[in-house]
């Protein structure tokens, strides 16, 4: 006998097609999403709140006392189940310059943990973020780390990662480049160019080359000046994501506005570059080989630069909001759609059928209500009342089970 579908009703639901108002969501039994009614009969009725399409971190290393880089299946949970508590359905495990034995091990427990599946946030895979950058333009990644660009060394990390190894970045100023970057893509691996000190031609080359975007705009790069655009200029004028951490630290609002003038709604993608720090108190942490210290939630390395961040990606889309001045459906797309666009995630990104039902739910004032992934809750903050008490855990069958007020 077939699995009898859940159907969940919101107040407001963020659709593909636009707002919907006391829409029902219908998902199947492998967690994708069946059918969206302007109004129906339903099983649970989640209360006076918003069903958005659940948000994509595409830029993180890690939270609550975790990083990825601790090459553990704990490490990956606890980061998993933080973020899904403040509204990410699925997340890029990145890591970060440090000797090759401890980057392989990352990588080969991002591979292991995605594979059996983690209990918050789904694992999309990882992130090579070093070692090959430029010492100028280092940021928190310790330069005696840091290698030259190598096929052999490349097709090492596709040896030990397989198709978990989602994206790798690089300075394309480094002697191969060129050859590196397209031999990347011939793998289906995304290239992005950060920590670098490219000139704008340099850059330019690169993203014809194959690379398609930029590392955390602004930060860990050559800036932008009127007789050298360098890597930003090249970016915010090429048809390329764009990579923002939106938290008022790493880069002036008015930037940010600069940047979404130039490359468009389309190609800004809003990320965290969180570290373990994220939802900690101030004091001290390890950033992958380098001691770190966060104080007033700003994290900074011995020398007094950025090391991360301890943003939530609901406080992005906050941000864009304010500063620039956009509807929420236009904002929420930036940490939604765009990132799933970017990582080639056609069934993640937005509230369609066919796709997961994958959800953030959150109340007018852009609090974390809960977030579903492929169609199991997982992570509820308790702070508005629903049919079921969100502080249990709740199942599709209990859901299923009760006495619907619609039904």
């Amino acid at each position: 006998m077939p699995c009898k579908p859940l159907r969940l009703r919101a107040a407001r639901v963020l659709a593909e097609q636009g707002w919907l108002d006391h829409a029902v969501v219908e998902i199947d039994a492998a967690g994708l999403i069946t059918a969206i009614v302007p109004q129906g009969e339903f099983d649970l009725d989640l209360g006076p709140v918003w069903l958005m399409p659940a948000l994509i971190d595409s830029h993180v290393h890690g939270a609550a006392g975790f990083d990825t880089m601790d090459a553990s299946s704990e490490a990956l949970d606890q980061i998993s189940m933080h973020f899904a508590r403040f509204g990410v359905g699925a997340f890029l495990a990145t890591t970060v310059t440090a000797p090759l034995p401890a980057i392989e091990a990352a990588l080969r427990e991002v591979k292991a943990s995605r594979e059996r599946g983690l209990p918050g946030a789904e694992l999309i895979g990882s992130y090579l973020e070093g070692p090959y950058f430029t010492a100028k333009c280092c940021g928190a990644h310790p330069i005696q780390w840091m290698r030259p660009l190598d096929i052999a060394e490349l097709q090492h990390w596709l040896d030990i990662a397989g198709d978990s190894l989602h994206t790798l970045a690089l300075a394309p100023e480094l002697a191969g480049s060129d050859e590196a970057i397209a031999w990347l893509r011939r793998k289906g691996i995304r290239v992005l160019i950060g920590h670098s000190d490219a000139s704008y031609d340099q850059t330019r080359q690169a993203l014809h080359a194959g690379a398609q975007g930029i590392v955390h705009c602004y930060n860990g790069m050559r800036g932008l000046h009127h007789r050298d655009p360098g890597v930003v200029g090249a970016g915010l004028t090429s048809v390329c994501d764009i990579e923002m951490i939106a938290d008022g630290h790493h880069v002036h609002p008015a930037a940010v506005q600069i940047a979404l003038s130039c490359c468009g709604e389309e190609r800004l993608v809003l990320i965290t570059d969180a570290m373990r720090a994220t939802g900690m108190a101030d004091g001290s942490y390890q950033l992958g080989e380098m001691s770190v210290t966060m104080q007033n939630g700003v994290v900074r390395t011995g020398a007094g630069g950025l090391a991360g961040s301890t943003l939530h990606l609901i406080d992005a889309v906050r941000h864009a909001k304010e500063w620039l001045g956009l509807p929420l459906e236009r904002a929420w797309a930036l940490a939604s759609r765009n990132p799933a666009r970017s990582l080639g995630l056609s069934d993640l990104g937005s509230i369609a059928i066919g796709k997961k039902a994958s959800f953030t739910v959150i109340t007018p004032e852009l609090d974390v209500v809960e977030t579903w992934v492929k169609g199991v809750r997982i992570a509820c903050q308790a702070k508005v009342s629903t049919q079921v008490e969100m502080t249990k855990e709740c199942t599709r069958e209990s859901i299923l089970n009760m006495d619907s007020s619609a039904s």
